[in-house]
């Protein structure tokens, strides 16, 4: 299944989840390039929301752009498939091999406004990220391993002080709450 089936299968559970999948559509309708950073005004990410076994806590990752603990992501970089770029990510901002989806199914959808910021020397001008995310489960005995490029930490952290530790209010009222309902 495409990237575009993916999203008109998905069955928002709120407005936002509702205005936001109308907006993907569309987006992937009219720009060949949503898969894309060139595209300076959009373009698609994906995340995972990693529980252990137990779905009692969530791994999550220090983000140094956003300079918060966040979810796990990045951007699809013209692969459609972003249930495999979800795993990639994954391992390469925590070190866990071994996780695995816990579904095909999208868990959540969102579009995230990204202020302008520098990465790597280059300024990046604000945009948006439609984001993607599905469920991981991870054994937490597995070694972690900080990825100094993306992040300066990577932590699992009770569903409660998981809505505690990051800085950004609006991904904790708005998508980390609606997430940590739907991994119980």
């Amino acid at each position: 299944m495409n990237l575009l089936e993916e999203i008109k299968k998905y069955k928002p559970l709120n407005e936002q989840e509702k205005n936001d999948k109308e907006q993907m559509i569309e987006f992937i309708k009219n720009n060949d390039n949503y898969l894309l950073r060139e595209n300076k005004l959009a373009h698609f990410t994906v995340s995972t929301w990693t529980v252990n076994k137990e779905r009692t806590k969530i791994l999550m990752v220090y983000h140094k752009i956003y300079d918060s603990w966040s979810w796990i992501g990045g951007h699809a970089d013209g692969i459609e498939d972003l249930k495999e770029v979800a795993l990639r990510e994954l391992e390469e901002e925590t070190g866990v091999k071994n996780a695995r989806l816990v579904s095909d199914d999208i868990l959540s959808l969102e579009t995230l406004n990204v202020n302008g910021h520098m990465r790597r020397g280059e300024y990046v001008p604000s945009h948006l990220h439609f984001n993607i995310t599905y469920l991981a489960e991870a054994d937490e005995k597995e070694k972690l391993v900080v990825n100094e490029m993306e992040n300066k930490g990577v932590k699992w952290f009770t569903f409660e002080d998981a809505l505690k530790v990051p800085h950004e209010p609006w991904f904790v009222e708005m998508i980390y709450k609606k997430l940590i309902e739907r991994s119980k």
